[in-house]
């Protein structure tokens, strides 16, 4: 940041009296521009005993799978958030069920919320963000090019919770570099 959004002026990097963290403060109003971490949400959308993958046609990880999921906008809510970007992704309308997983991912400052939710109907399909859009059974999964060490994670979890037949809330940290599940190289 080299300008202040509140009135133009330069920003100098410098820990504001009473904090303890380096912040962006304009030389000249004084307002401390804050940056915090994005909150993705998303969903592992269910239909009878498969869930629904999207293929990215956007980056990053394009042509990789995940689960429908973004950045959550201003003004709603996790839950409206997860289900307006299911169908922004997945052309899916879906009813938003519990909270399943929360991930940390400090590294590149993400939170992810991740909800199970039930698929309405099956008109499905590709949008602008995604290439193909479809459902899976857990042996279809493709597991070798899942685009996110988060959507490893829940499925993961997903598909042990499903065997054990109690659905579990998960939280985890996603630690640089390590993506949990992933065969060594």
């Amino acid at each position: 940041m080299k300008f202040c959004s509140e009135c133009g002026a330069g920003v100098t990097l410098k820990i504001p009296d009473g904090d303890a963290l380096y912040r962006h403060v304009c030389d000249h109003c004084h307002t401390i521009h804050y940056q915090n971490p994005k909150v993705i949400v998303g969903c592992i959308v269910e239909w009878e005993d498969r869930v629904l993958m999207c293929k990215r046609s956007i980056e990053p990880r394009h042509g990789l799978w995940t689960l429908p999921a973004g950045y959550m906008e201003n003004g709603e809510t996790t839950a409206q958030g997860a289900a307006r970007e299911t169908l922004e992704e997945a052309n899916a309308v879906v009813e938003i069920g519990e909270i399943y997983a929360l991930y940390n991912v400090p590294h590149i400052n993400q939170v992810y919320v991740l909800y199970r939710a039930q698929l309405l109907d099956l008109n499905f399909g590709p949008t602008s963000e995604s290439s193909e859009v479809k459902l899976c059974h857990e042996a279809d999964i493709p597991w070798d090019h899942l685009a996110f060490a988060t959507v490893r994670n829940t499925l993961q979890h997903y598909y042990a919770d499903r065997k054990a037949g109690q659905y579990q809330f998960h939280v985890g940290t996603i630690e640089r570099g390590v993506r949990k599940g992933d065969k060594p190289t």
